[in-house]
């Protein structure tokens, strides 16, 4: 298993800042291409409010025309009614909540204290357990934040550990919301959260500059993660960290670097052309 590492695809955190409508159509067109590639999971949807992400306002309707798939579905949700509306569909296998070890952060993202967003963790997690439901925890602002707020090493891992405490948390994802992470600091980061928390998935999610996405990609893995997300050609970012969006991992750019490494991710190379092409048609 050490030679193998597992992707998510987020198109979700792709679209989610595109002001211009996307076609519900074209949405479920597109993430049924991604379907086909062999992803572990595919971070699809959000079960938020459309004033604050008009973008992701059809979910449950792109949900209902989603093909069959191995690949696990993953909504994001930031509140307990959005947990039971995200938890009535079968299909959706993770619930993910943006946790920020940010105070500021935590406030624009999810209108929530870090505190408040505690009581909102432990409803979500009841919901999780009584609708057999997996948690993702997204620890956002995890390499840092331009407001001011205490960071450090160590403290991502009081969070990780206080967090997988209190809950039932399968995935942890150390979050890059504002791509400032540095390849040293992201192996540091992994070293450190993988060894102690070897018991759940630890996932790197890092919004970059496409420059340097192999040595994030290569950094991370040294530091022990196993668990990688990204989106096609690095669209989107966060629309609530600033305006000129840093974007995402380019998963191309990760999986040729796994391919150079003789690491095995399940994506089929084809099916992943396919979607590559595809997404012209939702990102122009």
């Amino acid at each position: 298993m050490n030679n193998r590492v597992f992707i998510t695809e987020c198109p979700r955190d792709a679209m989610q800042g595109i002001k211009d409508w996307i076609e519900t159509s074209d949405k479920i067109s597109y993430l049924n291409h991604l379907l086909k590639c062999g992803f572990d999971t595919l971070d699809f949807g959000s079960f938020v409010s459309p004033k604050a992400i008009p973008q992701m306002q059809d979910t449950s309707k792109v949900l209902e025309g989603l093909d069959e798939s191995e690949t696990k579905l993953s909504a994001i949700i930031v509140n307990e009614r959005g947990a039971e509306d995200a938890a009535r569909f079968e299909r959706i296998h993770y619930l993910a909540y943006p946790f920020s070890i940010s105070e500021t952060f935590q406030l624009r993202n999810t209108n929530a204290t870090i505190e408040e967003s505690l009581k909102r963790v432990e409803a979500i997690a009841n919901i999780c357990h009584k609708e057999d439901k997996e948690l993702t925890l997204y620890l956002s602002m995890g390499f840092g934040n331009p407001y001011g707020d205490a960071w450090s090493p160590d403290l991502m891992a009081i969070w990780s550990e206080r967090l997988t405490q209190l809950f039932e948390v399968s995935r942890l994802s150390l979050s890059d919301t504002i791509g400032i992470a540095t390849p040293e600091l992201v192996k540091q980061v992994f070293s450190t959260i993988s060894k102690e928390f070897s018991n759940i998935q630890i996932s790197a999610h890092l919004h970059t500059v496409p420059e340097n996405a192999v040595k994030l990609t290569e950094a991370a893995y040294e530091g022990g993660c196993r668990y990688f997300e990204g989106a096609i050609k690095g669209y989107g970012g966060c629309p609530m960290a600033k305006d000129d969006l840093t974007g995402n991992m380019p998963t191309e750019r990760m999986l040729d670097w796994f391919k150079e490494q003789g690491i095995e991710t399940g994506v089929k190379p084809t099916e992943f052309t396919e979607a590559f092409v595809t997404s012209s048609r939702i990102f122009h």
